[in-house]
């Protein structure tokens, strides 16, 4: 590891995880196959053509039945993507599953992230380097990158490494887009007629890889309880000075699963939720209007201060906004040597009105390098600050407002991504790694794996795998439309927004902040009675 342990990194690296008494006999597991129907998805014909030989697979659900013997598996692990807590677990399962199914298997790690696998960059792991990364934060064993497995130069690369280094299957440890490289990656072996197996595992802070079967990524849980611990402390220190708003921005480039699963655990006077604004149609008059409303409010009781929750991507929502970036994102996919005057000046009439009455660093950040996808880079985007200085326009043309608004931005990102797993993604992590290595003991090839019923005992978790293509759909990617894992959204119809609505009112105007506090790896409270508030919430009608 090359660095000192602390008391704490040596207490976690010894702490033992239940597993699900279903992985407790690894050698009787079997998996019953169920037909998916792919409904009334209006791509099924253009997926069916692109993944023809991995398309209408079964969804594969782990059951006990007659013992079986596994010969010596070499298994390949890779991170994909930005990390996510719970990822060193995840390599844990894998490897601890598959020398429980034969002892003479062996686990290669690929370095660097996919960039590894394509040039053939790894090294081999075992218990005496796994050890002290066990329960511990971080990509930091065998590393992460963002490189994807897509053109056929790439997907011929990465065959040869495979092949060369002898491995019966590939475990991709990634969001969407990693997923989706694990399909490619998939259809391309299967036309090669390689016995190779390609499981993909659910990545991602962001909380929207969510479908029928997989309810929640992993790190989810660990990244929101340290943004809530830490929004926490915001909060008590507004009500302790009592003279400043707080506009805290949260990960969340597409989805605001984090800004909900935040406001549910520490109440904060105003969160807004992107989906909500959608469904509304709200402007971004609408929006500012509806912060400046509880801020005159609370000002009027005598409370110029507060928490206002923001997700990283909320202004995508907003109608104007996002016809604005979806116009910029064409535009800059397309502008070779224009100049930003030039790509302004040929938007359509509403776009451009957008663009102009926007703060001048926001048109900037607007007009910056594109992400990786080609598109406006939404996440550089200041939409914090951008609020803060619409709702201090807005509040002095206010001839009633009398308060004093002093706002302080924040962005809680980066430091959510790499903290010490919650009890709760360590031992989900361990058993999503031990359901990947058993999907590749029985040799299928682009699947997720999934582990469900998590709102009950440990003990009573299920497991499975399903279809890559089965939770796949079009988007347009650098001006292309393109195949990709379909992001989930917050529902507004879910029990876990239904009560943040319920309760939203009452924080408003009141100080009722809650305080979680840190992350506790010790106590009475069993690792289910600590799972995600949403989770918790929306599986209350789960039927899996």
């Amino acid at each position: 590891m090359g660095w000192e342990l602390s008391p704490l990194q040596e207490e976690r690296a010894r702490a033992i995880l239940q597993l699900p008494d279903i992985l407790k006999d690894l050698s009787s597991i079997q998996f019953q196959r169920e037909t998916l129907s792919e409904g009334n998805s209006p791509f099924a014909d253009r997926l069916q053509s692109e993944f023809s030989s991995i398309f209408h697979q079964p969804l594969l659900r782990g059951t006990l039945g007659v013992k079986r013997s596994s010969s010596p598996k070499r298994i390949g692990v890779v991170f994909s993507g930005g990390p996510a807590p719970g990822g060193h677990n995840v390599i844990a399962g894998v490897f601890d599953a598959m020398k429980r199914l034969h002892p003479s298997s062996e686990l290669v790690g690929f370095l660097e992230g996919p960039e590894g696998v394509i040039e053939g960059k790894y090294k081999v792991l075992d218990e005496s380097i796994l050890a002290p990364y066990r329960n511990q934060g971080g990509f930091d064993l065998i590393g992460s990158g963002r490189t994807k497995i897509e053109t056929q130069e790439q997907l011929r690369a990465s065959l040869a490494s495979i092949e060369r280094l002898e491995l019966d299957g590939l475990v991709v440890i990634g969001g969407d887009d990693s997923n989706t490289n694990a399909a490619i990656l998939s259809q391309y072996c299967k036309q090669k007629e390689k016995n190779i197996s390609v499981v993909g595992v659910p990545k991602t802070i962001d909380g929207d890889i969510k479908n029928a079967y997989v309810s929640v990524p992993f790190g989810f849980d660990t990244a929101c309880k340290v943004y809530a611990e830490m929004i926490g402390n915001i909060g008590r220190d507004a009500v302790s000075a009592r003279k400043y708003y707080h506009f805290i921005k949260l990960m969340g480039r597409s989805a605001s699963h984090i800004t909900l699963e935040c406001a549910l655990s520490t109440h904060p006077n105003i969160a807004l939720i992107g989906e909500e604004i959608l469904a509304k149609k709200m402007s971004l008059k609408d929006v500012v209007k509806q912060i400046s409303d509880v801020i005159v409010e609370r000002s009027e009781k005598g409370k110029d201060y507060g928490v206002v929750l923001i997700p990283e991507g909320v202004v995508e929502f907003i109608p104007e906004v996002g016809e604005l970036i979806i116009e910029l994102s064409a535009r800059l996919a397309e502008a070779n040597s224009s100049s930003k005057e030039e790509i302004v000046n040929t938007l359509p009439p509403l776009a451009k009105s957008c663009f102009v009455s926007l703060p001048k660093k926001i048109q900037d950040q607007l007009l910056q390098e594109r992400d990786a996808h080609g598109n406006v880079h939404v996440s550089s985007i200041e939409s914090e600050k951008l609020f803060m200085m619409l709702v201090q326009e807005e509040l002095s043309r206010r001839a009633s407002y009398r308060g004093k608004f002093q706002p302080v931005s924040h962005f809680l990102g980066y430091e959510g991504r790499c903290s010490f797993p919650s009890s709760f993604d360590a031992t989900y992590c361990y058993a999503l790694g031990s359901v990947a290595a058993l999907l590749v003991d029985e040799g299928v090839l682009g699947y997720m794996c999934f582990v469900g019923r998590l709102k009950g005992d440990v003990s009573s978790w299920q497991i499975g795998g399903v279809p890559l293509t089965h939770l796949m759909t079009i988007e347009t990617r650098k001006g292309k439309e393109k195949p990709v894992i379909k992001k989930a959204l917050v529902d507004c119809k879910s029990s876990s927004f239904i009560t943040f609505e319920k309760e939203r009112g009452k924080w408003a105007c009141q100080d009722m902040y809650r305080f979680p506090g840190p992350i506790q790896f010790a106590g009475e409270k069993s690792v289910t009675d600590t799972i995600p508030m949403t989770l918790s919430l929306d599986l209350s009608e789960e039927r899996r």
